[in-house]
């Protein structure tokens, strides 16, 4: 339906990508992964035609419909909700004019033309039906409900939303829509655990051709059935979900990493060759011969993958006392609010704690996060704060209030000053700063190296209590490993709101689920509370469903941590990690085997996808062709672009097949594993 073939884009002085070859189709889902500032944006919007590319070539199926999802939107300001969302399918919401006033002229219209006028509405009324018009308003409410709108929202107006939620209605028009080809950078930012999985379904089952950014690992295992990464120099696709594209990647690095040391072999037996035999009459030929070979030997060097590793110490806070906060039998809310948002609220928050904070958008998470943070008091209830407790909190806006005129390192040190003895540019190289990249000017950077600036902001100080507000938004794969790190070997407490599941299972020993009216603290990381209720199955990347697991869940029952004493729960903690590490070790160790057993069906995969896209490369061509009128001209031509085409369909669908034969051979593999 549409492909692109050796797309490059430059921002002088510096060249994006080059050399890159996109191909969407019915049912194919495609992540978009690779750093920050190497043009996965910038990619998305060639595609919607939103800008150009500097050389390369997009093609579009006549009739083509593309939807596309920006980051950030501000178009949408009219109407209501609901209204917002049905201007999404404009045909029908056209056809639904159309209705309406046909009835009224059939209220009103002269005999002679009441005929004419009932026949039209008669054939507009059939159509209207059979695109399923009738059901059109009940999808939608059925879509904003997904994406966290409550049922009273359908009536607001657009312009009094945050720009977050209007982002929500934009998904909803598109998703509604249902164009073709859906163009979407990073679908997920504004989203909550319960939306995200909800979007996880509608995606996976999305029929036309899909495009997206993310740095969700669950959502692309989910969704994709490709991984396409770009490097900042090309793009390399990968078969599969994240998952596959991990082992995929690392096959190819090891490939090229082989072919660059026989390289540098050859090369060095070459020059050993010339400098032994240089002055020797007798073997000038030769000498000559090597010489002429070596210039024409290009030196490769492997593809190195692209990690931010978190090298940096934090320095020891203070000693907060055991307790940080605790509440009970809490009602949390406003004085001026007609109604609580939380009551019967029982926390203890420990020092040390990491804790996942979850639950739907406007469940009451923002309201607790203030209470634990003192700048919002209870209703009713005990609320108790540690001695000697210092905080920090990360939240967006801080990204977006940076001068933009400060460099890096400027924008760092007026944010957290300049101690004696703390070396600002190390603590930066820490976050993905090395070097010149700390004299970049705050105006230059993308979105995900602002917020990862602003996290090292955030964390710079030695606090005790770290308050994170969705602090992976907008970065990529290697900044989100980062932060991983960070938060892993962060010494005081974290309280941790993100919809990145992997995130919270990697950091997160707790969980507090904020969910109908409460709030309730759950011990361990239970897979089902990262999921809506009654959503207890997840897609696997193969596309087939399957119990959700809990690697990291606390089975010795229940746990009131108020009656634990500190020695109690510090000697509890490591037995935990301990469990924890040994069960994902054993995971990994039967992933990697199952990898290794369909290694060489995976590489026969690639080939026969490969094969396809060729295939179908080569029948878009001729049938653009036989749509030529001058095709017609020579009617034996006409007849061999007709008879190439019949072939080149065969050749098509025999790839298929093979693709479909080699895929279910993997994925009984895998289930056997």
């Amino acid at each position: 339906m549409l492909w692109a073939s050796s797309l490059a884009k430059s921002h002088p002085p510096r060249r994006l990508f080059a050399d890159v070859s996109v191909q969407l189709s019915p049912g194919r889902r495609v992540a978009l992964v690779g750093g920050n500032g190497v043009g996965k944006t910038t990619l998305l919007e060639i595609l919607a035609g939103v800008s150009e590319a500097d050389e390369g070539e997009v093609h579009r199926r006549n009739g083509l419909t593309v939807g596309y999802l920006p980051q950030e939107l501000d178009e949408i300001t009219e109407g209501t909700v609901l209204e917002a969302t049905l201007a999404g399918a404009g045909n029908i919401t056209a056809m639904t004019a159309e209705l309406r006033a046909l009835e009224a002229r059939l209220a009103e219209v002269e005999a002679a033309d009441y005929h004419s006028v009932l026949a039209r509405y008669g054939e507009l009324e059939a159509r209207f039906r059979q695109i399923g018009g009738y059901g059109f308003e009940a999808e939608a409410h059925r879509v904003l409900a997904g994406l966290g709108f409550a049922p009273d929202d359908a009536q607001r107006r657009v312009g009094q939303l945050s720009g977050g939620w209007r982002m929500r209605v934009a998904l909803a028009q598109l998703l509604l829509a249902k164009p073709d080809v859906l163009l979407a950078d990073e679908p997920t930012n504004h989203l909550d655990v319960d939306s995200v999985a909800w979007l996880e379904d509608q995606l996976a089952a999305w029929e036309g051709g899909l495009l997206f950014v993310s740095h969700d690992r669950d959502f692309i295992d989910a969704v994709a059935n490709r991984v396409i990464e770009m490097d900042g120099t090309g793009a390399h696709e990968y078969v599969g979900g994240f998952a596959e594209f991990v082992a995929a990647r690392q096959e190819r690095i090891a490939a090229a990493e082989a072919a660059a040391a026989q390289q540098a072999r050859r090369r060095a037996h070459t020059e050993r060759f010339i400098e032994r035999f240089r002055y020797k009459a007798t073997k000038a030929r030769q000498v000559q011969s090597r010489i002429k070979a070596l210039s024409k030997l290009e030196t490769e060097a492997p593809p190195a993958p692209r990690v931010l590793a978190a090298r940096f110490g934090f320095g020891a806070p203070r000693r907060s006392s055991r307790v940080v906060v605790e509440l009970v039998d809490a009602t949390l809310g406003y004085p001026d609010g007609d109604e609580p948002v939380l009551e019967a609220v029982d926390l203890v928050i420990e020092r040390g704690a990491k804790i996942g904070v979850v639950g739907p958008n406007g469940a009451g998470k923002t309201t607790l996060l203030r209470v634990l943070q003192g700048e919002l008091g209870i209703l009713r209830g005990e609320l108790h704060r540690g001695r000697n407790v210092d905080m920090a909190t990360f939240a967006q806006h801080l990204a977006e209030v940076m001068d933009p005129r400060r460099s890096v390192a400027q924008e760092f040190t007026a944010s957290v000053g300049d101690q004696p003895g703390r070396n600002v540019r190390t603590m930066l190289g820490g976050f993905g700063f090395p070097g010149d990249a700390a004299d970049r000017k705050v105006a230059d950077l993308s979105g995900g190296e602002r917020t990862r600036l602003a996290l090292a902001i955030t964390m710079a100080n030695p606090v005790n209590l770290l308050v994170l507000d969705e602090p992976t938004n907008h970065l990529d794969l290697p900044s989100c490993d980062m932060l991983e790190d960070a938060l892993s070997v962060y010494p005081g407490t974290v309280l941790l709101v993100t919809h990145d599941r992997h995130l919270i299972r990697s950091v997160a020993d707790s969980l507090i689920v904020v969910r109908d009216g409460t709030a309730a603290h759950h011990p361990g990381v239970d897979e089902s509370l990262l999921r809506p209720p009654g959503m207890s199955t997840r897609r696997t990347a193969g596309g087939t469903t399957a119990p959700v697991t809990d690697s990291r869940r606390d089975n010795s029952g229940t746990h009131d941590s108020r009656r634990d004493d500190n020695s109690g729960a510090e000697a509890k903690a490591p037995t935990s990690r301990a469990a924890a590490a040994e069960r994902r070790r054993a995971g990994a160790e039967q992933r990697q085997a199952a990898r290794g057993a369909t290694a060489d069906l995976r590489r026969k995969l690639a080939a026969a996808e490969r094969a396809w896209e060729n295939a179908e490369h080569r029948v878009a061509e001729l049938q653009a062709l036989l749509g030529e009128p001058t095709t017609y001209e020579d009617p034996e031509h006409a007849r061999q672009v007709a008879s190439d085409y019949d072939a080149a369909k065969s050749e098509a669908m025999r790839h298929m097949s093979d693709c479909e034969a080699l895929q279910r051979r993997i994925d009984r593999l895998n289930l056997s594993a």
